[in-house]
């Protein structure tokens, strides 16, 4: 299944709009030419409902967020949902400060998201209204473990039910659920968090995979979240003695290119709750 949700995502190579944080935006731009898909990257007020008009999908992510693309993010996911278009959210270190915290809140509020994407500690943030993250990594009192996970399971599903989306809950074990069914996504390599931006590249990812795969946002949700941690398995067993984080984030990307759908079908590590 998960394979036919890449295959898809080749076969129509879906435009993207990403209004995204400046640390990640080249990462993020890399990683859906690598899987298939194709970038736009626009945050000007001024032209961001025109370019998700001639987008399939709208990827918004608030990691270096200021008050100029706060506006653009409320009319570029506003638009979004007039024209139908699925659109993910990335709360980037909501919790951390005010300001985030107000404008994920507000953003929820005023836009219907297909896939909300953060790790635990972000997620419980929105899902509480306030919070604390440790930067933008998950506090380690919210790591999901094999010990907590059906605990973590239920606050997921009740999460995504609330908020009408698919949630995409990252780390060393991945939920992905839509409040019925959930995934239990187990792929991925402890050197992903060495480098900077796998997760913004994620929402994008999952961004062009839920706009290839309409009606199946759980399926492809779960298929780019497994794609990823995929990748970086890949990309360790590719590292070299001298090779060191900077090859890594190469190598993950050139997995992700590499990748073909019966690769990730096989490959894909995960169980259905």
């Amino acid at each position: 299944m998960f394979g036919k949700m890449l295959e898809m995502v080749r076969a129509s190579c879906p435009l993207i709009h990403n209004i995204t944080n400046y640390v990640t935006v080249n990462d993020c731009a890399n990683i859906l030419l690598a899987c298939g898909a194709s970038p736009i990257m626009a945050d000007d007020r001024e032209e961001v409902a025109e370019i998700t008009s001639i987008c399939g999908g709208l990827n918004l992510n608030i990691g270096t967020l200021n008050s100029r693309t706060i506006a653009s993010m409320l009319i570029a996911g506003r638009h979004a949902n007039d024209l139908g278009h699925p659109v993910v959210l990335d709360p980037v270190g909501v919790g951390a400060s005010k300001l985030r915290t107000e404008t994920a809140l507000r953003l929820m509020e005023q836009v219907r998201f297909t896939v909300i994407r953060g790790n635990i500690s972000e997620i419980k943030t929105l899902a509480s209204g306030s919070g604390n993250t440790k930067g933008v990594d998950a506090n380690v009192a919210d790591k999901v473990t094999e010990e907590n996970l059906n605990e973590a399971l239920g606050f997921a599903k009740n999460f995504a039910r609330k908020s009408g989306a698919v949630l995409a809950i990252t780390g060393a074990i991945d939920l992905v659920t839509d409040g019925t069914t959930a995934y239990c996504i187990r792929n991925g390599h402890p050197m992903m968090s060495s480098v900077t931006g796998t997760g913004c590249q994620l929402s994008a990812m999952t961004a062009a995979f839920v706009t290839a795969n309409p009606g199946h946002p759980l399926e492809a949700a779960a298929a780019a979240v497994s794609m990823m941690g995929l990748a970086g398995e890949l990309a360790h067993d590719r590292l070299g003695e001298l090779d060191g984080n900077a090859s890594y984030r190469n190598y993950m990307i050139d997995a992700i290119y590499n990748m073909s759908p019966d690769g990730l079908e096989k490959g894909a590590n995960y169980e259905v709750r």
